[in-house]
């Protein structure tokens, strides 16, 4: 990831509803949501709704596709990915100390054997 791209990055997640839309679609998984019950959850309007994923989408923040009638949206992990290794990529030079505590963060969270904390 270049620096252009992690400023659209960083000013899509800017706002308070795009951000809730990240978090929801990366705690979704792969499979993703269908918009409707994404709408439901985050408690916004269908035309609302529409408006922000048009912005993560074209940060490359999200994808979508059609099952059926619905449309699916999903994280864009290798974006997401790029946009951490982005912020980490000049962390430690020569001080790793400097970056365990994200490394802790992302060990607790991802455990080694793959299972979600508290499975």
């Amino acid at each position: 990831m270049d620096e252009r791209q992690a400023l659209s990055a960083f000013a899509a997640l800017g706002q308070e509803h795009r951000l809730r839309v990240v978090r929801a679609l990366v705690t979704a998984g792969p499979d993703g949501l269908a918009a409707g019950l994404l709408a439901a959850e985050l408690g916004l309007s269908t035309s609302n709704l529409s408006f922000h994923l048009k912005e993560l989408d074209h940060a490359g923040l999200i994808g979508s596709r059609r099952e059926g009638r619905s449309t699916i949206y999903s994280a864009s992990y290798p974006t997401l990915s790029g946009l951490i290794a982005f912020l980490m990529r000049d962390c430690c030079r020569g001080r790793p100390e400097v970056c365990a505590p994200a490394v802790e963060a992302l060990s607790a969270c991802c455990p080694a054997n793959g299972d979600s904390p508290g499975d």
